[in-house]
């Protein structure tokens, strides 16, 4: 009897363990969570934002969100001592120098990126600045000019309006200077001037000049900070460029006065000097000039404080810069060209230091 009831107590014992374990197993199953679906988002994909389309200006190689299409406007201005400072000239794409007289130069001025308020003192043409009108197809303004020029201009070799005919009407004298010095014309009146000469306002030409996308990729050359380029021994004829490495310019001065615009009294700061070397001749008592913009000759460039011997070509009518045999790659702001002589020769015309 005693062992019975041993037996029925081990079997109750054994009895109570599997049902706590079956127990324990179906809460453990019931604590098992039930997978939750999560619903993905579609993949949306982000396009690119597009910035605004930029325009190359083509005298400056500038970049600008509105497209410059006017046409250029060129205007000879006066370079006398009394003349300056000048107005306009800080605004001027291009400037060429050129003499006029002997050893004398005029400034010719390229305006079409921005066109001044003022320009001047307007002066005189000469047949070669006619012919570098021609071949920018650009709207000339002068007041004066050579018997060559005269024939040209009354011919309408190119389009152009002249202070003989407009003196008073839309060239204005100034009170502060005198004559020869003293005649400027308004922005108001070079539109003026083109259309009551019927002349084209669109930009129809095109310079073969080629620019950098930066300064950067000019810096190879003859470490150049300063340069000098002279007219003969005349002080007032001979400008002297200092290269400021912070702007990645070139301050102008003649004499030692720094070439500033009198209207708006900003300094002039160019990216780029070229030297072009040609043939000059007298072909008067006066000192006028014959200058052979045809031929092409050897040439310097000065930017980011570096000079480069180059070449220059006439292409199509333009003066070029030319490098190994394509258009020299200028840095993208504005440029002062010189036009020297072959005698004395660039040697003497000009020179650099570190």
């Amino acid at each position: 009897m005693e062992k019975k009831m041993r037996g029925l107590l081990l079997f109750m014992a054994i009895l109570m363990v599997l049902l706590t374990a079956c127990s324990k197993e179906e809460k453990a199953e019931d604590a098992v969570p039930e997978p939750i679906e999560v619903e993905e988002e579609p993949i949306v994909e982000v396009e690119p934002v597009q910035g605004p389309t930029l325009y190359k200006a083509p005298f400056t190689g500038v970049l600008s969100e509105e497209e410059s299409t006017h046409r250029a406007v060129l205007a000879t201005i006066n370079n006398h001592p009394l003349a300056r400072p000048q107005s306009g000239i800080s605004d001027a794409d291009i400037v060429y120098e050129l003499a006029a007289e002997g050893n004398i130069t005029r400034l010719f001025a390229l305006f079409q990126s921005e066109l001044p308020e003022e320009i001047g003192p307007i002066r005189s043409a000469r047949d070669y600045f006619v012919h570098i009108a021609k071949g920018l197809d650009a709207f000339y303004i002068a007041h004066g000019y050579s018997p060559d020029a005269k024939q040209m201009l009354e011919n309408r070799f190119v389009d152009n309006v002249n202070g003989m005919q407009y003196d008073g009407i839309l060239f204005q004298r100034s009170k502060e200077r005198r004559a020869p010095h003293n005649s400027y014309i308004s922005q108001d009146n070079v539109i003026a001037a083109m259309e009551k000469t019927n002349s084209s306002v669109e930009l129809s030409t095109i310079p073969a000049f080629s620019f950098l996308d930066s300064i950067e990729g000019a810096k190879i050359g003859d470490i150049a900070s300063m340069l000098v380029v002279r007219y003969g021994t005349d002080p007032d004829f001979t400008s002297t460029y200092s290269y400021d490495g912070e702007k990645g310019t070139y301050n102008r001065t003649v004499n030692g006065i720094v070439t500033v615009d009198k209207s708006s009294e900003k300094p002039v700061e160019l990216s780029n000097i070229l030297i072009f070397e040609t043939a000059h001749r007298t072909i008067d008592s006066i000192g006028r000039q014959s200058v052979d913009i045809e031929s092409g000759g050897k040439g310097k460039l000065f930017h980011a404080g570096v000079e480069k011997d180059i070449e220059w070509e006439n292409i199509d009518g333009i003066l070029t810069p030319m490098e190994n045999g394509v258009p020299a790659k200028l840095v993208p702001g504005k440029t002062w060209i010189h036009i020297v002589s072959t005698s004395p020769g660039m040697e003497t015309s000009v020179t650099y230091t570190p």
